[in-house]
């Protein structure tokens, strides 16, 4: 478990109020509450930018209420129903992982075995000793046709296996920057592996 102590304060810095500012606006007067789930993700990019792990501390979430004008169990509520938000301090890297049936028929496990193998976390919500990974049980990322997915911070990595994986921890484990994110196997978007085998023609209509 990562350790570092909740905050005693918390305001929005100048680059997190430009962007409050901007989602209140979406909304019309009377609505603000309206900018709930937005308001606690810039907190929570605040928060990675000023500690290095991106989580929800209770007081940035009673700031988020008292801008919105909200009672603050309501933002405890949105912010305990989604897995988006980390209520705890996260490594650097948080591995978010997919067992769900698409992901699992085409081998999660592997997946899950090789970032505990990398990491030595023994399970699921847990942070390694050196801080730098933290791994979580998600529901389905919505990449079915690209499974087994991992998702790393805010990228997507498909296609996966256990080796594939390994190589792509071991990498950061050794201070490597993040790959460019996508399928693993080379594959453009959802298309075959290999690329496209039908409609590789255009036809001309005459016009």
């Amino acid at each position: 478990m990562n350790t570092l102590a909740e905050p005693t304060d918390f305001a929005f810095d100048e680059a997190a109020e430009a962007d409050v500012l901007v989602a209140i606006a979406r909304y019309p007067a009377g609505k603000q509450a309206s900018a709930v789930m937005p308001l606690l993700e810039i907190a929570q990019r605040q928060m990675k930018r000023v500690t290095g792990s991106a989580w929800l501390p209770r007081l940035a979430m009673d700031v988020v209420a008292k801008r919105l004008g909200m009672a603050p169990v309501r933002v405890y509520e949105m912010a305990t129903f989604y897995l988006m938000y980390n209520l705890q301090p996260v490594g650097k890297y948080h591995l978010q992982l997919c067992t769900t049936t698409p992901c699992w028929l085409r081998g999660s496990d592997d997946v899950v075995a090789a970032c505990k193998k990398i990491t030595g976390i023994h399970g699921f919500g847990e942070t390694s000793a050196d801080g730098m990974f933290t791994m979580t049980e998600v529901e389905c990322l919505g990449a079915c046709v690209n499974a087994p997915i991992l998702q790393i911070n805010d990228d997507y990595y498909e296609d996966l296996d256990g080796a594939r994986t390994e190589a792509l921890l071991e990498t950061l484990k050794s201070g490597g920057a993040l790959p460019a994110p996508g399928s693993t196997v080379g594959r453009h978007a959802s298309e075959p592996e290999g690329g496209r085998s039908v409609l590789l023609a255009t036809t001309s209509t005459g016009e």
